[in-house]
């Protein structure tokens, strides 16, 4: 057949010329037919080729008419390919193609119905012919798919004729997999899910959707599943891999992937697999950048591995992708306070109540900071908030106990404490708060306190094991090598154990004492690089020695793990451990007397003089002239925590003030600043008989030259009881401020007994009952000439003290230690 020439310069395909012909010929052209539409995808040259055979040699081959209705319906013709089949069928109606034509022509209309009926038919004449059933198939699929939206009653009978007609129909599997799992049937979804994905492998919606169905049967299978939970999270991350890998640009199915690595990472980390988790996170970061849970879990990780910067970074990045993820600024809020931070800390606890106002950790949270600022109220208000909407939340009641305890409400702090451990047996926090405080309410020597202390001991001890015991080396031990002491505490800054911390180690004989010292402390300033220059850190000891005992972020548990041969508590508590695994506790003969009948789990280790050695600070300001030389009346004061100023304390102290009528007195505390904490000591005071401008309330100073300045306003320091002054009595001692100090029969009582004897001051400011107090008060009140001769020698008699010695203590000190390392090598026995 002649075909017209194409312009010069471009080529175009030509149709072929097929010249009238016999049947043999036909076969040729439909050959060719099949080449251009299978291979080619060129419809219009079909069309032409066809259109040039003889129409009579056409009518009589319906697979040729068939192949120009399959031509025009790929041209989008659709009223023309299906007059086409009809034309076929109407000559040869048993044509299977010409009714899979027409059912194809229906379909794309969107006529459905009359699809089925094509295929219907076409099965019924070729039961078995697999593209009339796989035609079939997807049509019954969209039927359904097309019933369910319109809600149409039987669609899913669709889906199930579907697969009676192709048992493997990836989509009809897919579609009863969506139902199922719209319906909460995640077994049947997953099944379904299964069948898709082996009929079809590349199908990567399918393999997403199975991987959705298993996260959320690992999410009902909580915690108390949890081989079961892990397996499906397993399970859900395969078959997102398997999407992934056939879809590596699926949005969604990268979101997916993230999620669930996420989640399978917070259960590896269950497993204490911290190092998986972090790379499973990070992983899930890298495929979607956005994920904030992940950025969160970052941070969680970060914070507990210590790393703060990067936990800031990271809780930073996951309230930036979830504004509204209040644990997020919670955590953040946490990490800032711990740095040291707190105004931004508030900000971030601000934000997380701003998030969610019902929110008990944020309130909680807001009301330590809080507390440590002073503002006891509004931390009070914000506690009880807490507990309102999480009644069982143990944690609220242990701050509750604490900033009890700051305002100097002790007896209800244990209260506090006591109801915490009822919701929390095990709350570490409050167990040992309740020990602290029981040393401001009791005597120490109180089987109360002792059993306490004890009693918390033993049930710590049991979720500490003990490391396997060290094996003695008599090689090593005769070697003459250095003794290995080492010092563990968090409160290497300027801190009030600091001050007495400071001279073992910066005068251990460096020729016969290895030291070595494990920093515990969260924030550093100073005095903590200051320290740094002259000790080391490293593992190895002979005699380890806690300096905190129950106060805050104590190492107790390094302890109880017994890492070292010899244990020794010392400074920073004045009672037991309660721990079997700490051997010694160090002490002298006047905080714990021969006849003592307070009860420890250590052995008493007594030095000959004090037990204490005071480095004052570096940047001393310099001594006031004594007030009552120029004010005409001798001011009394307490720099000591109100919790130790029990209402016996205040009846004795606002005697004294009634026994010298001009007098007055100082009080300093934190919470002083805030104004209901002041209004309630003077109505204590009022009720005592003293008027309210008697008594000066004064809050904490900005720095701790300013703090020591202040001792400039007090001509005479008054010691509580039944638990001393330990710090506050040295800072007043060197600014010239003697202080009076009540002797007990426990360690707690007689610190500042220790302390006055190692300056000399024993005989005038120690008294032995109440009434030899307010006597000695009294007396020393009337005497403003000796107070101010006093004061203006006694800083210099403090520093050339024993009390201040440091070379001569720690020599001492090492004798002990050296003692007690022996009897451990020698016999493994205690030493007395």
């Amino acid at each position: 057949l002649p075909h017209e020439a194409s312009p010069a310069g471009h080529e175009t395909s030509a149709t072929p010329c097929v010249p009238p012909a016999d049947a043999q010929d036909l076969e040729i052209v439909k050959s060719q037919v099949l080449i251009l539409l299978d291979q080619c995808n060129r419809a219009p040259d079909v069309l032409a080729l066809l259109s040039n055979l003889p129409g009579q040699a056409v009518a009589a081959r319906p697979d040729l008419i068939c192949l120009r209705g399959r031509a025009l319906l790929a041209l989008g013709n659709k009223p023309l390919a299906l007059a086409a089949y009809l034309e076929a069928l109407l000559s040869h109606p048993t044509n299977i193609d010409a009714l899979l034509g027409c059912a194809s022509v229906y379909t794309a209309s969107a006529l459905l119905l009359e699809a089925l009926k094509c295929l219907e038919r076409a099965r019924g004449l070729a039961p078995t012919r697999t593209d009339v059933l796989q035609a079939l198939a997807n049509v019954l699929t969209d039927l359904g798919t097309a019933e369910k939206l319109t809600r149409v009653p039987g669609w899913r009978g669709r889906y199930e004729a579907a697969l009676e007609a192709c048992p493997s129909h990836a989509q009809a599997h897919y579609n009863l997999g969506v139902a199922a799992g719209e319906e909460g049937r995640a077994e049947e979804a997953a099944a379904h899910y299964r069948d898709a994905v082996r009929a079809a492998p590349a199908c990567a919606e399918a393999w997403c959707n199975l991987g959705v169905v298993l996260r959320s049967q690992a999410s009902c299978c909580g915690l108390c599943c949890y081989r079961s939970l892990y397996g499906k999270l397993e399970e859900a991350v395969a078959a997102y891999e398997h999407a992934l890998a056939v879809a590596p640009n699926h949005d969604i199915v990268r979101v997916n992937l993230a999620v669930a690595l996420s989640e399978r990472g917070s259960v590896v980390k269950l497993q204490g697999k911290q190092e998986e988790a972090v790379a499973l996170y990070e992983r899930a970061l890298g495929l979607y950048p956005l994920h904030g849970e992940s950025m969160y879990n970052l941070g969680v990780a970060a914070m507990e591995a210590g790393q703060m910067h990067r936990a800031i970074f990271m809780y930073e990045s996951a309230v930036r992708v979830l504004p509204a993820c209040a644990e997020a600024h919670n955590n953040l809020g946490v990490v800032y306070r711990e740095m040291g931070n707190i105004d931004r800390a508030v900000t971030c606890y601000l934000a997380a109540l701003n998030a969610r106002p019902n929110f008990p950790q944020g309130l909680n949270n807001l009301a330590v900071v809080y507390t440590a600022r002073g503002q006891s109220e509004e931390a009070l208000q914000l506690l009880l908030s807490a507990l309102s909407l999480a009644p069982e939340y143990a944690e609220a009641w242990n701050n509750i106990g604490v900033l009890q305890r700051d305002v100097g409400a002790s007896v209800e702090a244990i209260s506090s404490y006591e109801k915490c451990l009822a919701l929390d047996p095990d709350n570490r926090n409050a167990g040992q708060n309740r020990l602290l405080s029981l040393n401001y309410v009791y005597h120490g020597e109180t089987d109360l306190i002792c059993d306490a202390h004890r009693d918390w001991g033993q049930s710590f001890q049991r979720l500490h094991p003990r490391l396997p015991p060290r094996v003695r080396d008599k090689a090593d031990e005769a070697s003459g090598r250095k003794l290995r002491v080492g010092y563990i505490s968090p409160d290497l800054f300027t801190h009030s154990v600091s001050y007495f911390a400071e001279a073992p180690l910066t005068h251990h004989n460096t020729a016969t004492v290895e030291l070595f010292v494990y920093n515990c402390c969260l924030k550093g300033d100073a005095k903590t690089e200051r320290l740094k220059g002259v000790v080391t850190s490293k593992p190895g000891i002979d005699v380890l020695v806690e300096l905190t005992g129950h106060t805050a972020n104590n190492r107790l548990g390094t302890m109880a793990a017994c890492p070292s041969p010899v244990q020794v508590t010392w400074i920073g508590y004045p009672n037991s451990t309660g721990l079997e695994a700490v051997q010694y506790r160090i002490t002298d003969s006047i905080c714990d007397p021969l006849d003592t009948t307070q009860r420890f789990t250590e052995q008493l280790v007594r030095l000959p003089g004090c037990f204490l050695c005071y480095t004052p600070a570096q940047d001393l300001p310099d001594v006031a002239p004594c007030p009552a030389a120029s004010r005409g009346y001798v001011t009394f004061g307490s720099f000591n925590a109100l919790a130790k100023q029990m209402p016996g304390v205040l009846q004795t102290w606002a005697r004294i003030l009634r026994a010298v009528p001009s007098a007055r007195l100082v009080l300093k505390n934190k919470p002083f600043a805030c104004d209901p904490v002041r209004q309630r000591y003077w109505q204590l005071f009022e009720g005592l008989g003293v008027k309210r401008h008697r008594v000066d309330l004064l809050p904490l100073a900005i720095s701790n030259r300013d703090h020591m300045a202040q001792y400039g306003l007090v001509d005479i320091g008054l010691d509580p009881w039944p638990y001393a002054g330990t710090t506050t009595t040295a800072e007043a001692l060197v600014m010239g401020v003697p202080c009076l100090t009540l002797a007990g029969r426990c360690h707690a009582h007689n610190v500042g007994v220790s302390l006055l004897t190692a300056v000399g001051l024993q005989e005038e400011w120690v008294a032995h009952d109440l009434d030899a107090y307010v006597a000695a008060a009294v007396r020393a009140a009337g005497d403003v000439p000796g107070l101010c001769e006093l004061r203006s020698g006694l800083r210099g008699r403090v520093l050339g003290s024993a009390l201040c010695d440091g070379p001569a203590f720690v020599q001492g000190l090492e004798v002990v230690f050296r003692g007690l390392w022996q009897a451990w090598s020698v016999e493994g026995k205690r030493t007395s």
